[in-house]
């Protein structure tokens, strides 16, 4: 498994079948052309079909989506007070 940081020149050429260029190039174009997404579906129907899909173990992990730049502005966020008292006019 290769985790952040190794450089595509260290991909093992004899365990993946080419070099750590071409493995660049294959997956820059298939994230291009959608592939992960497509496959991420199929595998998750294949999975449903064989009853092998067991969300009691689900794990969610957040740490890969972007952040807004500088947070909710103040009109976005969250209000944990109150709301605001009604109208007497």
């Amino acid at each position: 498994m290769l985790c952040k940081g190794v450089s595509w020149r260290d991909v093992p050429a004899e365990q993946v079948g080419c070099s750590g260029v071409t493995a660049w190039r294959r997956l820059r174009d298939w994230t291009e052309a959608g592939v992960w997404p497509q496959l991420h579906e199929v595998l998750l129907v294949e999975l449903r079909a064989a009853g092998l899909l067991d969300m009691e173990d689900a794990a969610i992990d957040g740490s890969h989506v972007r952040a807004l730049t500088g947070g909710l502005t103040p009109d976005l966020r969250r209000s944990t007070g109150p709301g605001p008292a009604a109208s007497t006019t």
